[in-house]
């Protein structure tokens, strides 16, 4: 049986426990591969960056994350992706074709992808099987 390919979303919340959590209970249920797209938003807690900043913390935030996913045993892979989470994933989906697509956001209120609608433009756009994880913001890094 080929491992299921899944796409996982993440920015601020890379490395929270929600999503670890979803990520480990599709892992022991049956084969998956992960790949972890972080977008190279910008910080909104900044008031002055550049893009190079912006892409510098999404590589701190994607290598922690798979350092902590691959010390549980989790097969991923990650990449920066573009600031735009919707062009992120198409991206990612013009290198290799994926069964399902997580991602992972702040609570509303506090997330700005949820306020743009993400995860039901995500849905439109790609046709792909899609989890949404709410998870708090793990502690900071970058």
């Amino acid at each position: 049986m080929e491992p299921t390919q899944v796409l996982v979303v993440a920015n601020q919340t890379s490395t929270a426990a929600g999503l670890r959590d979803e990520i480990l209970r599709r892992a022991r249920s049956a084969p998956h591969v992960f790949h972890l797209v972080v977008p190279a938003t910008p910080p909104h807690e900044h008031m002055t960056f550049t893009e190079g900043d912006a892409h510098e913390i999404a590589r701190r935030r994607m290598e922690t994350a798979m350092e902590q996913l691959k010390a549980e045993g989790i097969e991923i892979t990650g990449s920066v992706g573009d600031a735009s989470p919707v062009l992120a994933i198409g991206d990612a989906l013009i290198v290799r074709p994926y069964d399902e697509i997580i991602l992972s956001t702040l609570p509303a209120g506090m997330s700005r992808w949820l306020k743009k609608d993400l995860p039901q433009r995500v849905q439109r756009r790609y046709e792909i099987p899609l989890t949404v994880v709410i998870a708090q913001p793990a502690h900071a890094v970058g």
